[in-house]
């Protein structure tokens, strides 16, 4: 095999993982109320999702040196496809809750292996000096392609299908696990598995609660990592308020559930380049504001501005309600990307060469668990008042956590230099 087409083999790969998820994340709230399921247990059902791949995120990392990457791959491509292939099905809380527990094994599962691959493949046609940067850069960028194309594709298809042939919003989780099945079929027959060092699963399951008490003692050790944790916390708050409210306000806007998908799936589209154009905004803002800690604090502020709009203007309908929400969500992506990559940065800092893995999964876990606590509490209160009430009881977490920045400690790490640069906010 040559570096070029480990190289091409690689971007396959990221397009295909991630375009499941771009195709079912347009509809997948949308269905799930269709099917008769409350708010309050959508987001018990995401809830799941979430606590199953927090805790499996480090042993899985791990499982990948034991039994090889194509097979933690090609086993997350199989629990895709059972996970999307059961929503397409599901008409009842219990088999929601069970698909959630299938995407949250095959998302923790595929969270690495990939990367991994490409790089032990690259270091073994080229030496350990070869430069993975680009190569890393491309399969980044197709993940973003598939999210683009699959939501847009995903939002579109109900729209398409005959409803005496199948539920309409039950189309994209179909195509999704279609999809997922010829990932299995690209990692198993062509993704060779590369020379690597491998280690027991003795030793990788006595190493997990050590990783994770490292990762706790240090985030809670320095007052530094304090503040960064809590920002991603609320950061978790306000993302889950949007994905879990934001489909069924669009298709109330929209006249239909397939309309609303429809939109949904182009105001998402536009939420991911804004995601993209806030991470670029980044270092401005923070030359502009005077430093990374005040940038991050004027993200904070625009991104819980762009959340209390969307619960100010919850009373307005047709063009203008859906104009007014597509103009919340993409500001708020903005002012969320561009704090999360100053967090990132001031993660690096504070933290040496030997802790940031660690360091930075432990933020990732912290995001997960805002996400948690926003699924068992906006969920709840938006079936009893409505979303615009969640709402507007998401904006202020997002303002009070803009005072974390508010002289923040210096540094105490052993690096000052900043970290690689990383897509924040984008899975």
């Amino acid at each position: 095999m040559t570096a070029r087409s480990a190289l091409r083999r690689y971007m396959l790969v990221s397009f295909l993982t991630w375009l499941p998820l771009g195709l079912m994340v347009a509809t997948m709230v949308l269905l799930m109320t269709a099917r008769g399921l409350s708010l309050a247990e959508v987001g018990l059902a995401v809830t799941v999702f979430s606590v199953v791949t927090v805790s499996l995120e480090l042993p899985t990392g791990g499982l990948a040196d034991v039994i090889g990457r194509r097979m933690v791959l090609a086993a997350s491509a199989a629990c895709t496809v059972a996970a999307l292939a059961l929503i397409s099905v599901s008409t009842t809380f219990w088999m929601f809750l069970v698909s959630g527990v299938f995407k949250g094994v095959a998302r923790a599962l595929s969270s690495g292996p990939a990367t991994s691959w490409y790089v032990d493949t690259l270091h073994g046609i080229e030496g350990r000096d070869a430069d993975l940067k680009p190569g890393l850069a491309r399969g980044g960028a197709m993940e973003s392609v598939a999210l683009c194309l699959g939501v847009l594709t995903g939002g579109a298809v109900p729209l398409l299908v005959p409803p005496s042939l199948m539920f309409p919003l039950a189309a994209p989780p179909l195509l999704g696990a279609m999809a997922a099945a010829v990932l299995l079929v690209v990692v198993v027959f062509a993704m060779p598995e590369p020379p690597h060092a491998r280690r027991s699963l003795a030793s990788v399951l006595r190493e997990v609660p050590a990783t994770v008490v490292s990762g706790v003692r240090l985030a809670a050790g320095g007052p530094v990592l304090r503040r960064l944790m809590a920002a991603a916390a609320s950061s978790g708050v306000v993302l889950m308020s949007i994905e879990l409210l934001t489909p069924g306000r669009l298709a109330e806007l929209a006249g239909t559930a397939e309309r609303g998908s429809l939109a949904y799936a182009v105001v998402a589209a536009l939420g991911f380049a804004s995601s993209a154009a806030g991470s670029a905004l980044a270092p401005r803002a923070a030359r502009l504001a005077g430093g990374s800690a005040r940038g991050a604090m004027a993200g904070s502020v625009l991104a819980a501005l762009s959340v209390g709009s969307l619960a100010a203007s919850s009373g307005l309908g047709g063009t203008a309600g859906l104009v007014s929400a597509g103009l919340a969500y993409v500001t708020l992506f903005v002012g969320l990307s561009v704090t999360g990559l100053l967090c990132l940065e001031m993660t690096h800092n504070a933290v040496s060469a030997a802790e940031r893995t660690t360091v930075t999964s432990t933020s990732s876990l912290s995001l997960q668990s805002g996400g948690v606590v926003a699924n068992l509490t906006l969920g709840a209160l938006a079936t009893q008042a409505g979303p615009a009430v969640a709402w507007a009881a998401a904006a202020p977490v997002m303002l009070v956590s803009a005072l974390l920045f508010v002289r923040m400690p210096a540094p105490t790490g052993s690096s000052r230099s900043p970290g690689p640069q990383a897509r924040s906010l984008s899975g």
